[in-house]
């Protein structure tokens, strides 16, 4: 009985665990080292199979790791006409309900000398790859759990145990294919809580960015500004035309009229490596980026006016710009670099401008930024809030 309970208590850890992580690879990591420990391996593997390109990819090594392997390989996969015993796992197997079962395999080949055995009627040759892979990293035996997501087969879980070590035996793969089940419904809650994220960081309008990521990476940028110079610069733009088109064409033209400029956006933000494209609100969209020099940003937001200009709908855009990379002073704080964008951004809306105007090139932008509000309208402008 006591080594039933230990296993309870192994499930309900691993469940518990993988539910605390905050990141896939946390959720990834809990589930190889859970399932290892719950089964006494040395090491463990959570895998993926990825059906386009037709590979099986490594997401995590756990444990005692032999020489090259990391542990959340980049490049780690494997063709799976290796592995045929996974296209059967979705095919022949448990293609009418239920789940396929895991199984053992050992350096010497396969447990009593049936290729896969555990899964009845495989064919021979199907354990040559692991078992080679045994030998190769000094390992003695594994198991072999499939791990079945909204009823398709997923991946794999693997634990193996070290040369010498006891082999697995049934009970341990009837164990293992539990541990699987836990595993899954792990990494389903890891998905859907990444997709809840997402939802989170993104405008549901246009698929950019929105206000709240654009806040988190500013303070990162600017940190990082601080601490070794990186030049950031913002680029905050005012769609001009867009409350017309509302009040004339309807909400749902001027909807297609925010999707398209967010399209132009994304596309010029693209020349700028690593940049971030985002509505911050109603009319309001920003380019975030950091390590390009201000004249590339410059360039790049000049563009960018230019193709606004060109839209069937709306009347171009009003386009401001602060770069740490121009004399605007000390930029101890997002809001700063915020403010200064705004203005110039306000400044571009009241001029007219066809083109960006940029903070540090212009003094009055400088001055527009420093004096306090002076109406409801400019203090929206100056706070560098979305409506």
């Amino acid at each position: 009985m006591g080594g039933d309970d230990a296993r309870l208590r192994a499930v309900v850890s691993l469940a518990q665990t993988m539910a605390a992580a905050h990141t896939p690879r946390g959720s990834w990591r809990a589930a190889a080292l859970g399932a290892c420990e719950a089964l006494g391996g040395s090491f463990a593997a959570l895998s993926v199979w990825e059906r386009g390109p037709g590979r099986l990819r490594v997401l995590v090594n756990a444990g005692e790791r032999a020489e090259g392997e990391e542990e959340f390989p980049e490049e780690e996969t494997y063709p799976v006409y290796q592995f045929p015993e996974i296209t059967e796992f979705l095919h022949e197997r448990w293609a009418g309900g239920g789940e396929p079962d895991a199984w053992v395999e050992t350096a010497d080949g396969p447990v009593g000398g049936t290729p896969g055995a555990g899964v009845r009627g495989y064919g021979r040759g199907y354990c040559q790859q692991r078992a080679a892979a045994l030998r190769r990293r000094g390992r003695g035996c594994c198991v072999v759990a499939p791990i079945v997501l909204h009823g398709r087969a997923w991946g794999e879980l693997y634990v193996a145990r070290p040369v010498g070590e006891p082999v697995f035996g049934r009970q341990d793969a009837d164990f293992a294919t539990v541990l699987a089940s836990v595993v899954a419904a792990g990494i389903s809650q890891a998905e859907r809580l990444e997709e809840v994220r997402k939802l989170a960081f993104t405008d549901p309008l246009t698929g950019l960015a929105n206000r709240r990521s654009v806040d988190v990476r500013l303070d990162e940028a600017v940190e990082r500004h601080r601490a070794d110079g990186a030049v950031v610069s913002l680029v905050v733009c005012d769609l001009n035309g867009l409350k017309r088109v509302n009040d004339t064409r309807g909400h749902a033209v001027g909807d297609r009229l925010l999707e398209r400029f967010g399209s132009v956006l994304s596309r010029c933000g693209a020349m700028l490596p690593g940049a971030l494209a985002a509505r911050l609100g109603g009319d309001e969209f920003c380019l975030l980026t950091v390590g390009p020099e201000s004249d590339d940003v410059i360039r790049v937001a000049t563009e960018l006016c230019d193709r606004a200009a060109e839209l069937e709908l709306g009347d171009g855009v009003a386009c401001g710009i602060a770069s740490t990379g121009d004399p605007i002073g000390p930029v101890v704080s997002a809001r700063r670099l915020f403010r200064l964008a705004d203005a110039a951004q306000y400044r571009a809306k009241a001029a007219r401008s066809t083109e960006p105007v940029v903070a540090g090139r212009d003094g009055e932008v400088i001055r527009l930024a420093d004096a306090p509000p002076r109406s409801p309208h400019d203090r929206r402008h100056l706070r560098g809030s979305s409506p």
